[in-house]
């Protein structure tokens, strides 16, 4: 934690969902259980680096989300497809929700993680309600579609939590604002007295 307390708990399942529960609850982030379900599944397998990064000669590495989309693509069964473009959504989601302070200064920013992986996810939705028995499924990736930027505030509220302060937080504040529209930003920027207004985002936009 971020001061220095040692946080007990039995495995990283029952952490990541009792701090999603929190986190969700702060942000006022409705979830449907399958949907809680999934995304706790999701941390827990990436909290292994051997599940996010992929092996290379040069060792562990994070392949790219546009090589993610070109393997996608040309994946040359529909299961490898949708394989690949889950595999999108979820490092997108996780890379956006735990480490949005790390894309700061960097070409690829937050807010491409989260157009990515609402899109990887809502084509995944549509696929899915199409197959048989897909309906379940089809709907947990259709709320991870359409609350994404919302699940990414509620994960960045968790890695806030277990990271220290630092100087550069205010203005990595605005700018999550400014590219991603977070309304978990905005509110942390109200509260230490800085109001993000509309026409800022507009003339960003342009």
């Amino acid at each position: 934690m971020s001061d220095g307390t040692v946080l007990q708990v039995a495995s990283l399942e029952e952490f990541f969902r009792d701090a999603l529960h929190g986190a969700a609850a702060k942000q006022h982030l409705a979830l449907e259980d399958h949907t809680e379900h999934y995304v706790v599944n999701v941390l827990t397998t990436f909290s292994r680096a051997e599940a996010l990064f992929e092996q290379t000669p040069d060792g562990l590495r994070l392949r790219p989300l546009a090589l993610m989309l070109a393997a996608a693509v040309a994946a040359p069964s529909a299961n490898e497809r949708r394989h690949a473009l889950q595999r999108i959504g979820d490092v997108s989601l996780f890379m956006a929700g735990f480490f949005a302070h790390g894309f700061a200064r960097k070409l690829v920013d937050v807010d491409y993680h989260i157009a990515m992986g609402g899109r990887a996810y809502g084509t995944l939705a549509d696929s899915a309600r199409a197959a048989p028995r897909g309906r379940t499924i089809g709907a947990v990736f259709a709320e991870l579609a359409a609350k994404f930027g919302e699940l990414v505030d509620a994960l960045n509220e968790i890695a806030d939590h277990a990271r220290p302060p630092c100087h550069d937080d205010l203005l990595r504040l605005y700018e999550l604002w400014l590219k991603a529209g977070s309304r978990r930003a905005a509110g942390r920027l109200r509260a230490l007295g800085i109001e993000p207004t509309a026409a800022a985002r507009v003339r960003w936009s342009h």
